[in-house]
């Protein structure tokens, strides 16, 4: 390409064709074009950057601070439209962030231009993941909080989370601007929960913009710039990374030593490969092309890689034979929820690996492993953050690629420790994990089961504390704290089995609490459980894709849900089928599905009874013999509606 390039100016330049203008295609405007006003240089120094994240519980006005953000530092024109950073389909419709966006805008305070490199982050549970990469880079945060709402379950995960990285909180409390606005009662909250001082609360309005710049300043004078060397070898983390159709695999990095120009070959010390960096671009938020990014920058790269196993996020890129150690990054995420993907037809099968491999680019948090169903074919093990997580992601693969698919009901993952024989006078014992029915072990070589449990912190008005306790005990809950936090809320902590939260705990929490209650939970090991695996059998044959794993206090209940369900969508045979719920061989629960019934008597015109009778009889040998020879014919769709969530 530059080739060309070289040649179309040589020509242009020996024939003296002044008067003849030569019009480049667009794309190698873009791309290589040497104009001083596409092409730049942003050499900050290093103490005038500041890389921080906004974090808050949901709707407590993340997005709208940013917009307002970025309009005062003139990276968008005033009123351009709401949540600007909020770019994909799902966040517009849901009204929520659910994916980390960066900008990185300009700001002037006491006549010295700042860099200041925003990172917006999701407020929900679920998306835990995405602020803790986000924070990787930063020094500082602002930490919102609803002047209505107060405190709120998150807000306290989001504290603790900045704690640990050791990062300078600013606190801010929004919505002054609303009718029950109490913004003294939140900064109490803040002080006997957190021990922050009213002297470092900032109140604004997001949506009004009033205090807004004040943020901007506490951002300049409390938050220290970022910890980096421009004097070494370059080195940068790769902390996000996403997919674009011309350009492929697009990498967001931030820059922790040296510098980067075009040209140059990086190595990704996760596969070893080298690549030439392509592009380089600053967001702003929409993408700038730059020539070089120093040592404390966030900025996007694009070197030309293949497949999605070809990076990982929290990998780290440095410059070709220079050899250097790995920048500490940060773990990858748990799964908590696993669920079932296969295609709709067999044909598409291909179209969705694609998809996914696309998708998974943009979300690291999401793992992927191959599995094969009787009923369903070939598909997909999904592992996600939690339920909303998982509902976003297939939101995405249907709107972002057009790809239809079928999702099991989401599982989590167990535990069994199996015994077994070594020799004669010594025992060993082994701890396997399963996730699928599919896999559960055989209960005689087992010692003990153990499930995933969750240090749930619920936060909720005070006249609800027996529903909120009682949802919590049959949920099977071990009470841990409870705390008043002052102005008429409690603050619970409850160690719960996380399947007994994954589907509809959030939801049945804010109904019973009026909306008021919010919730959120970490991770808290494994504890011993007595679960079993719940076989669904029709007319005696178990249906290993109808198989569920459940906690043996619940069993017959569960059981009787399926048996139930199943009566409705199991097309009816020429026999009756029987359809039971069993559990270690014994029958939890039965329903009957009724045969298709032929009126044999309808030929009948009167005379004796016995002839009527005798009609009935041989029908019903017939339809018994039918059912001990019949095989029960379960259409795909059968299980697609019982499976899926």
């Amino acid at each position: 390409m530059n080739k060309f390039i070289y040649r179309v100016q040589s020509f242009y330049k020996n024939h003296n064709l002044s008067q003849i203008r030569i019009r480049q295609p667009l794309y190698l405007n873009k791309f290589y074009s040497t104009n001083s006003e596409v092409a730049r240089e942003y050499d900050t120094p290093i103490e005038n950057i500041r890389n921080f994240s906004i974090i808050a519980h949901v709707d407590h006005g993340k997005s709208t601070l940013a917009d307002r953000l970025l309009e005062i530092t003139g990276a968008i024109e005033v009123n351009s439209g709401k949540q600007i950073l909020d770019k994909l389909q799902v966040e517009k419709e849901r009204g929520i962030t659910v994916k980390a966006q960066t900008a990185s805008v300009n700001y002037t305070y006491k006549g010295i231009k700042y860099l200041l490199n925003l990172i917006d982050t999701p407020g929900h549970v679920d998306f835990s993941a995405e602020v803790h990469r986000s924070l990787t880079p930063c020094q500082g945060v602002i930490l919102i909080v609803d002047a209505n709402d107060g405190v709120q379950a998150q807000t306290v995960a989001n504290f603790h989370l900045a704690v640990k990285h050791n990062l300078v909180i600013v606190p801010v409390i929004n919505k002054i601007d609303l009718k029950y606005a109490n913004p003294d009662r939140v900064v109490n909250q803040l002080e006997t929960l957190f021990d922050i001082k009213q002297s470092d609360v900032l109140k604004i309005s997001a949506k009004l913009g009033t205090g807004v710049s004040k943020v901007l300043d506490a951002v300049v004078e409390r938050i220290p710039p970022p910890d980096v060397c421009r004097d070494k070898p370059f080195r940068a983390l790769i902390f996000d990374s996403w997919y674009e159709k011309y350009k492929g695999t697009i990498l967001l990095i931030y820059i922790k030593e040296g510098s980067l120009s075009l040209k140059q070959h990086v190595v990704s010390m996760y596969n070893k490969k080298p690549y030439e960096v392509r592009t380089i671009s600053l967001l702003r938020p929409s993408e700038e092309v730059v020539n070089k990014l120093f040592a404390g920058q966030i900025g996007c790269i694009s070197c030309n890689l293949k497949s999605s196993n070809e990076t990982i996020i929290g990998d780290t890129l440095h410059l070709k034979d220079y050899v250097t150690e790995p920048l500490l990054g940060f773990k990858a995420p748990k799964p908590m929820v696993f669920s079932g993907l296969y295609p709709i037809e067999k044909s598409e099968f291909e179209v969705l690996k694609t998809a996914i491999e696309k998708l998974i680019l943009n979300d690291s948090s999401v793992t992927v492993a191959m599995e094969t169903s009787v009923a369903l074919g070939q598909g997909w093990r999904l592992g996600f953050l939690g339920l909303l997580h998982m509902e976003v992601f297939m939101q995405r693969l249907e709107q972002e690629y057009g790809a239809h698919s079928v999702v099991t009901t989401p599982s989590v993952t167990y535990k069994a420790k199996i015994f077994g024989k070594k020799n004669v006078k010594q025992y060993r014992t082994d701890m396997i994990s399963f996730n699928n029915p599919a896999n559960f072990p055989d209960p005689n070589i087992v010692e003990e089961f153990y499930e995933p449990m969750v240090l749930g912190t619920i936060i909720a008005p005070i006249e609800h504390i027996g529903t909120v306790m009682n949802l919590c005990f049959e949920r099977r809950g071990i009470q841990q704290m409870t705390k008043d936090i002052g102005h008429n809320r409690t603050m619970f902590q409850f160690l719960l089995p996380l399947n007994e939260i994954i589907v509809d705990f959030h939801d049945v929490l804010k109904r019973v609490t009026s909306g008021y209650g919010t919730f959120d939970y970490e991770d808290s090991g494994y504890e011993p459980a007595n679960i079993v695996k719940l076989n669904i059998a029709l007319n005696g044959k178990v249906v290993e894709e109808f198989s569920t794993i459940v906690h043996a206090s619940k069993a017959r209940a569960i059981g009787r849900q399926i048996c139930e369900k199943m009566l409705n969508i199991l097309p009816r045979q020429m026999f009756e089928i029987a359809i039971q719920a069993i559990v270690s061989g014994k029958v939890l629960a039965r329903e009957n599905l009724k045969a298709y019934k032929k009126d044999v008597t309808a030929k009948l015109y009167g005379g004796d009874v016995t002839r009527r009778m005798k009609l009935l009889a041989q029908q019903a040998e017939g339809k018994k013999k039918m059912k001990m020879i019949g095989k029960i014919c379960v259409p795909r769709e059968t299980f697609i509606n019982l499976l899926k969530k």
